[in-house]
């Protein structure tokens, strides 16, 4: 007949359950710096404390990186396969879709993927706040809208690995200096050449900006077209999204924010 346990035996199932738990979860986080690893368990645990040995017992949960330390991946730390075995894959993907990776048409097929892959995927080994660290302080006293519109930029959604692209325009009010122009779209490209959510890129740009410029304000819009909307599921084509992000006076004055949209799309009218 079954016994039921007393409560002493099912807490100390639960306790091990937990300690088994934590185990697993920490054996994902290979490669982290201890710092890191403390961080990531707080999201997994919820409450860290008396669990982490490089913390006080009682001692107030450790506050999230910030956004800037996670924004270029460690790829040794997340354990990058080898190029073979990126071809390996490649080759897999092939057989999958029904064809036969070894005939002449497809037989380099994994070499040019994968050395694309270098190409559209370079912003992963991009420090884009390195971008703007040179400032030129030789403005004459100028103070005003600095804007970059147009900005063309290409892009892969992070859902279904499918390129959306489109336009991207900027705009800061400097307050030490200014940054040269080319900075601003090689932060688009350093962003966009990622597996991303459109959402995501434009706020990425906008805490690049915000944080190593620390303008007054920065604006950022980007309208693109995304092929997993044309190409498969509603297979819309020609539909554009648009998303923005403002901080500093462009959150703070709607003013501010009309003028910024009136000087991206005064040049269309």
């Amino acid at each position: 007949m079954y016994a039921k346990p007393d409560s002493t035996t099912m807490k100390a199932r639960v306790a091990k359950a937990g300690d088994a738990m934590d185990a697993a979860l920490k054996s994902l986080s290979y490669g982290m710096s201890d710092d890191e690893r403390r961080t990531s368990a707080v999201g997994l645990d919820g409450m860290q404390g008396a669990n982490d040995p490089g913390r006080p017992e009682g001692s107030a949960n450790i506050a999230p990186l910030p956004d800037s330390a996670q924004r270029v991946p460690n790829e040794i730390a997340l354990g990058r396969p080898s190029r073979q075995e990126a071809e390996a894959a490649v080759r897999t993907l092939l057989r999958w879709a029904g064809d036969d990776p070894t005939r002449e048409g497809l037989i380099d097929t994994p070499k040019r993927v994968v050395k694309a892959y270098e190409q559209l995927f370079g912003g992963y080994r991009t420090d884009a706040d390195a971008l703007l660290e040179r400032v030129f302080e030789e403005v004459e006293g100028y103070s005003d809208v600095v804007l970059v519109r147009d900005i063309p930029f290409y892009s892969h959604c992070e859902h279904h690995m499918v390129p959306f692209m489109g336009l991207a325009h900027i705009a800061y009010y400097p307050t030490k200096g200014v940054v040269g122009l080319s900075k601003l779209a090689r932060v688009v490209d350093a962003f966009a050449r990622r597996l991303q959510t459109q959402e995501t890129m434009t706020a990425q740009i906008a805490d690049t900006i915000e944080s190593i410029l620390q303008p007054r304000g920065c604006a950022v819009m980007i309208e693109a077209e995304h092929l997993c909307m044309a190409m498969r599921g509603v297979q819309k084509a020609g539909v554009s999204t648009i998303t923005t992000q403002f901080r500093g006076v462009y959150k703070q004055d709607p003013s501010e924010q009309v003028r910024f949209l009136t000087l991206v799309r005064g040049h269309k009218a």
